[in-house]
């Protein structure tokens, strides 16, 4: 396939409507195609239904880990729905203005891997003492899913140690970010006639104690400050939010099922599973355990990076960034980093238009990032 511009291939990519409930099969077969050229190894990493894939692409020597050095550069495939009567225009189709480029996935993240595309094109005309790598990934946007399949399948080879996600950053280097633990909690009751109310068991009730209950322990949440909170001071706590209920079947039956899902934002570097058993508790005070379920819908690890690692230095070093970053929201690195990656998040745009209509890359940051792009390959790959 030919050589096309940052924005052709931008165009290209926000053409596909890969939003996470459908196959991403289509965009996939278009990068593979355009990075499939003399001395890349292009590999595909499918979901258990073979309905998606993660794509991998490499360049440079095989064999061994060579003390894993080089470079990944990683973004994902998918985009949110865009349903939002407020857009003004198509949102598969790219709209240029005189300063940004408007489309679904602009900048949540295809604004992104259309230049890591071009970037793993140009590494390619001269030879690499380390290998590139680039690992693009299926089901970002509805837990970080294709991250964590390609964390527990990939065969190999070993992937380089230091790696870029191409989250929007508005090209500020961020070292961390906070998890995302989404759970359901499902109450059971018993049924009857409404006339009868005492021959059944009423589930929604139920679920009014645990929604006191999850109350107190968002308060006792707020008020605490865990460690690396001083790194996130617009919110220096974890978040628990009761994002959905739904209960019963008609208003003269008592409901016997009432099921609530809920979200904790983690800091870095605390556990899950103590936080799992912490709200267990809550939740064990105010309903019995034949009654209620606690499930685990998906879970994306917080990420946390030394200041001192390599490719954080040496991005921040190439902007002129002094100081430390971080954001409120998880992304793939907190499951790559379980590979032992050292994982930043930089790229253009921000995610204060991401997921919202008339999202948009700004000109200006989409053409400056190559030439950080560039000279990160130089560095670590050449």
């Amino acid at each position: 396939m030919e050589l096309l511009s940052d924005a052709d291939v931008l165009r290209r990519l926000v053409a596909f409507d890969s939003t996470s409930a459908n196959s991403n099969l289509p965009i996939a077969d278009f990068i593979c195609d355009y990075l499939d050229r003399p001395g890349a190894r292009i590999v595909r990493n499918a979901s258990p239904d073979g309905g998606k894939t993660n794509v991998v692409a490499l360049l440079g020597p095989e064999g061994g880990d060579a003390g894993r050095q080089g470079l990944v550069l990683s973004g994902h495939m998918d985009v949110v729905p865009a349903r939002e009567p407020e857009w003004a225009s198509d949102p598969f189709t790219l709209k240029e203005t005189e300063t940004t480029y408007v489309g679904r996935g602009t900048a949540d993240m295809k604004g992104f891997l259309a230049l890591a595309m071009n970037a793993f094109h140009r590494a390619a005309a001269t030879p690499l003492r380390s290998p590139l790598a680039l690992v693009f990934t299926y089901d970002e946007e509805v837990g970080t899913i294709g991250a964590r399949h390609f964390v527990s399948t990939w065969p190999g080879p070993t992937l380089p140690r230091s790696a870029l996600i191409g989250e929007p950053t508005a090209l500020r280097v961020v070292r961390m970010h906070k998890g995302h633990l989404k759970m359901a909690v499902r109450l059971r009751g018993k049924s009857a006639h409404s006339g009868y109310p005492h021959l059944g068991k009423n589930a929604i009730e139920t679920a009014g104690r645990v929604i006191v209950a999850l109350t107190e322990l968002r308060r006792e949440l707020e008020a605490e400050r865990p460690a690396q909170a001083e790194h996130f001071p617009d919110v220096p706590f974890v978040p628990l939010n009761i994002g959905t209920i739904h209960g019963g079947a008609v208003v003269n039956i008592v409901p016997d099922r009432c099921v609530l899902e809920i979200g904790l934002r983690l800091l870095p570097t605390m556990s899950a599973d103590a936080m799992l058993e912490r709200l267990r508790g809550a939740l064990g005070r105010v309903a019995p355990a034949e009654e209620l379920e606690l499930e685990v819908l998906g879970q994306s690890p917080p990420l946390f990076l030394d200041a001192g690692a390599e490719v954080h230095e040496a991005a921040c070093a190439l902007i002129g960034q002094t100081d430390s970053c971080s954001v409120h929201y998880a992304s793939d690195a907190g499951w790559f980093q379980t590979l032992g990656l050292e994982c930043i998040l930089f790229g253009p745009g921000s995610i204060e238009v991401a997921h919202r209509p008339n999202e948009f890359v700004p000109k200006a940051e989409f053409h400056a990032a190559p030439a950080v792009l560039d000279r990160l390959i130089a560095r670590f790959c050449r």
